[in-house]
C-alpha cells in the first residue's frame, strides 16, 4: 500500500450477518479508494450505499471482513492514528447540560492537551463557529444549526490532520452552510485531508476536488469533479451584452458556421450567493444577533505548522 496517502482501501468488504452468523447484508463490496493528502474527497451515494458503513471502518469502529485499510499510512484500530483524526457524525450527539466552552474543555481533555492550550483552542474555536457571546448557555438550549456548529468545533479541537465531515451542513442556514464550505477550503489549503459525506451535492460541487459516487457498496463513478461533470458536446461563450441589431449579426454567423440554433440567455447568480448579499446589506445596520455571529476567519492553532506531518505527506 502507499505510504503516502492519507486514506488507502483495497479490495474492502463488509458483510453483515446475522445470529446465526449467515451472511445477511454486504454493506461494502470490493471498495478501492486513495485519498491524497490535502485534498477535499466526497463519498456520495444514496441511502444504503456504503457510506456510513465505509466511514466507520475508516474510524475503526468496525472491523472489514475482507480487504486492507491504511488512514496517515496506519491501522485505523490504531491510537495513535486516532490522535490526527477529527470527526463529525451525521447526528450532533453533545452532553446538553454543558456549555459550548465546557464542551469543548472536555473534548480537549480526551486528546490529553494541556489546560492552557485547551483554553486557548475553546476560545478560537468558538470565535471561529460564531458562537462565542453564547458560551455561557447550555448546548441543550440550542437550535440544531447552533449544535452543528459546536460539534464542527469539536472535531477540530486537536488540530486534527484529517477530517471526516458526516453531512456537515444539516440544520445550517445559508451562511452557516457558506462558513463550513469556506473552513474546508482553508483547512485544505493548510494540508489537511478532508472526507466529505453529503446528500447536498451542490456544497460537495462546490468543495471537491474529487469525488466517488457508491451504489450497493462498490464506486460506480470517480475522478476530478470538472471532469466527470464537464459535458463534451457543447461549449459555452459569455460575452458583453450586445445592441438587437448586433446581436442578431452574431446569431446569424453562427447559424451558418455550425448549421444550429445557438441558445442565448443571461448568466445568473446562484440562490445562495443573493441570499448572502441580501443578508450581508441587511448586516450593515448593525443590530444585536441572538443567534450565531459572523466569522471568516480561521482559529489560529488551525493555521500553524505541524511538526508531525503524516509518512510521505510533503509539508504545506
Amino acid at each position: 500500500m502507499n505510504a503516502g496517502l492519507a486514506i488507502e482501501t483495497n479490495g474492502l468488504v463488509k458483510v453483515f450477518r446475522d445470529f446465526w452468523r449467515r451472511p445477511k447484508v454486504r454493506a461494502v463490496d470490493g471498495l478501492d479508494l486513495a485519498v491524497r493528502p490535502g485534498e477535499i474527497f466526497g463519498l456520495l451515494g444514496p441511502n444504503g450505499s456504503g457510506k456510513s458503513t465505509t466511514i466507520k471502518m475508516l474510524l475503526g469502529l468496525l472491523r472489514p471482513s475482507f480487504g486492507a485499510i491504511r488512514v496517515l499510512g496506519r491501522a485505523p484500530r490504531d491510537v495513535a492514528t486516532k490522535k490526527r483524526i477529527g470527526y463529525l457524525p451525521e447526528e450532533t450527539c453533545l452532553y446538553n447540560y454543558l456549555t459550548p466552552r465546557e464542551t469543548l474543555d472536555f473534548f480537549g481533555k480526551l486528546f490529553h492537551l494541556e489546560r492552557a492550550a485547551r483554553r486557548q483552542r475553546t476560545e478560537q474555536l468558538l470565535d471561529m463557529v460564531g458562537l462565542a457571546h453564547a458560551a455561557h448557555r447550555r448546548v441543550g438550549e440550542f437550535s440544531k444549526g447552533m449544535a452543528r456548529r459546536i460539534g464542527l468545533a469539536q472535531a477540530l479541537v486537536n488540530d486534527p490532520q484529517l477530517v471526516v465531515l458526516d453531512e456537515p451542513t444539516s440544520g445550517l442556514d445559508p451562511i452557516g452552510c457558506r462558513q463550513v464550505k469556506d473552513l474546508m477550503l482553508a483547512l485544505a489549503r493548510r494540508g489537511k485531508t478532508i472526507l466529505l459525506s453529503s446528500h447536498l451535492l451542490a456544497d460537495v460541487e462546490d468543495v471537491c476536488d474529487r469525488i466517488a459516487i457508491l451504489y450497493n457498496g462498490r464506486v460506480r463513478a470517480h475522478g476530478s469533479v470538472k471532469t466527470l461533470l464537464r459535458q463534451q458536446d457543447s461549449l459555452c461563450m459569455t460575452m458583453p451584452a450586445l445592441p438587437p441589431a448586433t446581436l442578431e449579426r452574431v446569431l446569424k454567423s453562427v447559424r451558418k458556421l455550425v448549421g444550429a440554433e445557438p441558445e442565448v440567455n443571461c448568466p445568473s447568480m446562484d440562490l445562495e450567493q443573493f441570499f448572502l448579499q441580501v443578508v450581508a446589506e441587511a448586516g450593515r445596520v448593525g443590530e444585536v444577533r441572538s443567534g450565531v455571529a459572523h466569522s471568516d476567519q480561521l482559529a489560529d492553532f488551525l493555521t500553524n505548522e505541524r511538526a508531525d506531518p503524516p509518512p510521505g505527506a510533503p509539508r504545506p
